[in-house]
């Protein structure tokens, strides 16, 4: 971001459902086993939201907590970015009714549609808009409620997903600190290997598209597994160089938390120990766009986190879609910028 008004996460919070949904639970709903379940994904166990909770329900939890942990009020933010696939609605936006409950009369709010690289894609518009000096704070969230949109009889993907949210809060930070560099891309080609078939322009709601499951997620996890291999190396890879930094210069890997072997791929191949990655997929599963500022929030709150280090952040999704981040820690405002 050379040139531009260092931007950094001045705070982050989090939030998952109470209800916890573990394989063993799942052993009794479709013809799987805990251990099937743990040693192709690493998962043991996820969150399920309550009927009566939506999506932005979740991000205001999380959001207030951020907010709280920046010193920064729900009238100091400037834009509110929701990314999620799972929206209350499909408008108003999600980010329009977490505007109203969190009171942010100022703020302009939009969502994002990247699915699991969905909070990556809006950390990197959030920095723009305030490295040019247009804002100074953003406050991003990446939440889901995928239990509403998955089918408990395909065991396949019923154990891969939960719910959950995590917030960042984004402002002005010290010359020096901040976000190095991004890398965002896409292939729309393999749109269809991770998709929500019905419910939009090309297969409207009706009696047979609910009778034949399509507004359920839609996985080839075959193929969805050896892309994101590909492009966790990648995008890693991209935004080091960018950086100008090496392999053994990245002090946390925050990595999307889809699958331990995915996970165990990258961390192999950028020599990393375990005290520098994050996972916690066991307890969440796969939460798409909250995985990982939810991970981020925990390795704060459990003290991994330091000044000055250097963080990478890194997913895959549906789109298909991937990114990555890397940001010098620092939570200190730049002097000035929380009026």
């Amino acid at each position: 971001m050379k040139g531009l008004r260092p931007v950094g996460i001045l705070g982050t919070g989090s939030y998952t459902p109470e209800r916890v949904l573990s394989n063993f639970d799942l052993e009794k709903m479709v013809d799987t086993s805990d251990e099937w379940i743990v040693s192709r994904t690493g998962i043991r166990e996820r969150r399920i939201s309550a009927p009566e909770q939506a999506s932005s329900d979740l991000a205001f939890e999380a959001a207030k907590k951020a907010l709280a942990k920046a010193n920064v009020s729900a009238e100091q933010l400037d834009m509110i970015i929701v990314a999620t696939v799972t929206p209350d609605m499909s408008f108003p936006s999600t980010a329009c009714l977490l505007q109203d409950k969190l009171g942010a009369k100022k703020a302009g709010a939009m969502d994002l549609s990247a699915a699991c690289t969905g909070f990556l894609y809006g950390i990197t518009t959030a920095a723009q808009f305030i490295a040019n000096g247009l804002y100074k704070h953003v406050l991003v969230v990446g939440v889901e409620t995928l239990s509403k949109i998955t089918n408990y009889k395909d065991r396949n993907t019923c154990v891969l997903f939960g719910d959950g949210a995590g917030a960042a809060v984004l402002g002005p930070v010290k010359e020096g600190y901040g976000f190095q560099s991004f890398e965002l891309g896409a292939d729309g080609s393999g749109g269809q290997l991770l998709c929500l078939p019905a419910g939009g322009s090309r297969i409207p709601a009706s009696t047979e598209s609910v009778a034949n499951d399509l507004h359920y997620l839609s996985m080839a996890g075959g193929e969805v597994f050896k892309f994101a291999v590909r492009v966790m190396n990648s995008a890693t890879e991209a935004v080091l160089a960018k950086a100008g930094l090496e392999r053994d210069e990245i002090d946390l890997l925050v990595p999307h938390q889809a699958n331990k072997r995915i996970i165990d791929s990258a961390v192999q191949r950028f020599g990393l120990s375990e005290d520098k990655v994050v996972v916690n997929l066991d307890r969440y599963g796969n939460m798409s766009s909250a995985s990982i500022p939810v991970a981020l929030d925990e390795a704060v709150a459990e003290g991994r986190v330091k000044e000055g280090d250097n963080l990478v952040f890194v997913g895959f999704g549906g789109g298909l879609t991937w990114g990555a981040a890397l940001l010098k820690w620092s939570t200190t405002p730049a002097e000035g910028s929380n009026a």
